[in-house]
């Protein structure tokens, strides 16, 4: 039996309409990302069934919430599932324990429990348990939030942009606890962001929405190194890379390695083995048909064109590279892909300006 979430649905309001027909991993964080408008948060809602698409189908795993030819549709509380909003909302006469606690009473007849206190070590907040919400900073609240709903023992956890209503400190402050969730959770997250930051930081897998529609979706790091998407997508191009720290070299820099190569980046904290992620901005890569002789950037790779897409940016072109198996972008101007000849299937050189780590 698949452990997949189905999404088929389809949902009109005014001149907006959602369509859309998915199949999401069981495990791990899939990103619906797009811009205000896309029909992020509808398609969240209507999988919670707070919308009811006329037709719609909605499953996870061997668990159907919605098969409207069947007659089925499951309400919103009898669904396992988790939902934080953008804000916590949390009940303030409560105590953080006493808002835990309520999620675990919406878990009583669950096959599945998590621990109040596991859970509350896992989110940073077993000093928290006894203060009330109004004594705790935005990110504790999220953070408490967070708690409550996996405690009520979800199938589904659906995150609506936790982080839009946090300023960037607090942000900072609860992304390391989101990716101990995806490392830690056994359950599939779905996670609503117009932040391509914190997509790339998170995301196992990235749904693209564009007026409602499904652009494309697939693996993080594939998806993003897509040169067909519409240009609209593409001041926000780049690459997500899984690096491994290898070394510490003597002039304050560290090597990491990947699939097909290594970078270096400032001296890191982290020791030898450890796992990092990051991103590579296609605005921060330029090509050469030959290897640079001298220049002060320390992270020159061969790649290989394997397609030219035009953008949104007057006189600017989306080059697609794959450096061994692993994929690479570049934005240059379209006088440098014309004096350079870049056409698919040309060897290059790629400079890259900047890594950008994101954990």
């Amino acid at each position: 039996m698949s452990r997949n979430v189905r999404v088929r649905f389809r949902l009109e309001r005014g001149d907006f309409c959602l369509d859309i027909d998915l199949e999401l991993p069981g495990r791990g964080i899939t990103a619906l990302f797009g811009h205000s408008g896309s029909g992020k948060t509808t398609c969240l809602r209507a999988m919670a069934g707070l919308e009811r698409a006329a037709g719609g189908f909605f499953s996870v795993g061997d668990e159907v919430w919605q098969d409207e030819p069947n007659g089925i549709f499951v309400p919103t509380h009898c669904r396992a599932l988790g939902y934080v909003f953008q804000e916590a909302s949390l009940f303030p006469h409560l105590s953080v324990q006493g808002n835990m606690e309520f999620g675990l009473k919406r878990a009583a007849s669950s096959k599945q429990r998590y621990d109040l206190a596991t859970v509350a070590d896992l989110l940073g907040i077993a000093s928290l348990l006894s203060r009330k919400p109004a004594g705790l900073s935005g990110g504790e609240r999220q953070r408490v939030a967070i708690a409550r709903a996996l405690l009520a023992a979800p199938r589904l956890l659906l995150m609506d942009e936790p982080l839009a209503a946090l300023d960037f400190r607090r942000k900072l402050e609860i992304l390391p606890y989101l990716e101990r969730l995806h490392d830690e959770l056994s359950i599939p997250v779905i996670y609503v962001s117009h932040a391509p930051d914190e997509v790339a930081r998170l995301a196992d897998h990235l749904v693209l929405l564009e007026d409602g529609k499904v652009v494309a979706s697939g693996p993080l790091s594939e998806t993003l190194a897509r040169a067909d998407l519409p240009p609209a997508f593409a001041d926000d191009a780049g690459v997500v890379l899984e690096t491994t720290l290898s070394t510490h070299e003597a002039d304050n820099l560290s090597q990491l390695d990947f699939s097909d190569g290594h970078l270096y980046v400032g001296r890191r904290p982290e020791a030898p083995g450890s796992r990092l992620r990051c991103r590579i901005h296609a605005r921060d890569v330029s090509l050469a048909l030959e290897r640079p002789r001298a220049s002060s950037i320390v992270n020159i790779l061969p790649a290989t064109v394997t397609a030219v897409a035009a953008t949104d940016t007057p006189g600017h072109v989306l080059v697609q590279l794959r450096v061994g198996t692993t994929p690479l972008l570049a934005r240059i101007t379209e006088r440098s892909q014309r004096e350079l000849a870049i056409t698919p299937g040309q060897p290059v050189w790629a400079q890259i300006k900047g890594v950008a780590l994101l954990a």
